[in-house]
């Protein structure tokens, strides 16, 4: 297959929709040699923060030396964001190449009685097969959709890590906030030590797992800690300490802006003090300089056109527009806010938009490329700003919060990754 020939592969497999379980992967993994086995993995799953955790730790290590895979999920606009090596993407024509032979083995199982894989199957398996074909020493692989029948969750990694857990995917995932902290605390394995941000019951959960499997466990607030000393010339000056580690006020600077980064980043951290008493080429100067040129595209990402000042962050559930919230408050306190919000239908609205509007706050609302998007118009009717109106279209949705936003104001893309990926291009054009 040729990549636009993967493209219509993978759009034909989401037709199968999300079936959680392990036993397609499984299988697929075997007929491909099990490529996952040959490198080392870093699991991590959470509520929010996973994706920025992931690429923290992934940086780190790459910029100490060790030749560092990375999947993702979702992607923002291009299936090939998902999978890098060293902060590379995976070109359309190796990703065309590993997915015809991910392919063939799918129709194999098929002609063996077995169910299609699903397309997010597909895909990690996928990753799983180029990494080991880039020979990386380690991969850093996040979790898709909750953790324990995920299909990532086939890996014995040599770290786990847990960022948060709040209510999310319950309908997937038990119905319940100790339900879903079952199903995160699922890649939790024997022996594999896991570092977690969580609290309360899901912290609780992940304990007594973790206790269960005599796994060691890290958690943020007890054995270490993060905070923030001063912002700086675009960068959050943080430290790092843990005493379990001694480590004794570690400062670094991150470019990743947000509240919720500290607390990101320190998991990060402390995932590269572990991995270090293993891998000595870990140093705090390999850390430092991999945090201060961390980049994560759609989270918190300063973007301009001219002198407009543009922020666009995934955030789409309800913690996640919290922590933009509380971002926003922190670094642009007193600007005049313009949001270009669309939000799925199944996500708590009631809950979201009073969480991150403010009265005296202009909202155009438009459509994520989503089925289950909400009509733009009943996010205006439940809106309470002082203005506020509907566009369907993302393109003109956008030329009109240019046109409602002047000099002085903040321009907020959120609500939905089904949204900002396409805006961030529309965005990236008008820059250039």
């Amino acid at each position: 297959m040729n990549y636009q020939e993967s493209l219509e592969y993978l759009e034909e497999l989401n037709t199968f929709g999300v079936k959680l379980g392990l036993s397609r992967i499984e299988r697929l993994a075997e007929l491909l040699g099990h490529p996952e086995r040959k490198y080392d993995t870093i699991h991590i799953t959470g509520t929010n923060g996973k994706g920025s955790v992931s690429c923290m730790t992934a940086g780190i290590l790459t910029a100490s030396g060790l030749r560092t895979g990375l999947y993702t999920s979702p992607h923002l606009f291009s299936y090939t964001e998902r999978c890098k090596v060293d902060g590379k993407e995976i070109s359309e024509e190796e990703f065309a190449s590993c997915l015809t032979r991910v392919r063939e083995a799918a129709e194999k199982m098929v002609q063996e009685g077995e169910e299609t894989p699903t397309q997010f199957e597909v895909l990690t398996a996928l990753a799983f097969l180029w990494f080991a074909e880039q020979k990386v020493n380690y991969a850093v692989i996040e979790v898709g959709l909750g953790g324990l029948l995920d299909s990532t969750n086939i890996i014995t990694p040599v770290l786990s890590v847990i960022t948060n857990v709040t209510l999310e995917h319950a309908d997937r995932c038990g119905g319940t906030l100790e339900g879903v902290a079952q199903h995160k605390a699922g890649i939790i394995k024997e022996g594999v030590p896991v570092i977690t941000g969580a609290e309360g019951i899901p912290l609780q959960i992940i304990e007594k797992v973790s206790e269960e499997k005599d796994a060691e466990l890290m958690v943020l607030g007890r054995d270490f800690t993060g905070s923030f000393e001063r912002f700086s010339d675009g960068c959050q000056e943080l430290v790092f300490s843990s005493e379990k580690f001694e480590v004794r006020s570690l400062h670094y600077e991150l470019s990743l802006l947000g509240d919720y980064q500290i607390a990101n980043s320190a998991l990060a951290v402390m995932a590269a003090v572990w991995l270090s008493q293993k891998e000595k080429a870990i140093t705090p100067m390999a850390l430092r300089a991999a945090l201060k040129n961390a980049v994560w595209p759609g989270r918190f990402e300063n973007m301009s056109i001219g002198k407009q000042h543009i922020r666009v962050d995934g955030a789409h559930n309800p913690a996640g527009i919290k922590a933009l919230r509380a971002s926003l408050d922190r670094y642009y306190p007193d600007m005049p806010r313009v949001f270009l919000l669309g939000i799925l239908a199944d996500k708590a609205i009631d809950e979201m938009l009073p969480a991150l509007l403010r009265k005296e706050d202009v909202l155009v609302a438009t459509l994520p490329d989503s089925p289950r998007a909400a009509e733009p118009e009943l996010l205006v009717e439940k809106a309470d700003v002082r203005h506020a109106e509907a566009e369907q279209d993302n393109e003109k949705a956008l030329n009109r919060a240019l046109e409602l936003a002047d000099e002085d104001s903040l321009i907020v893309c959120a609500g939905s990754l089904y949204l900002i990926g396409g805006l961030r291009q529309m965005l990236l054009q008008k820059e250039h």
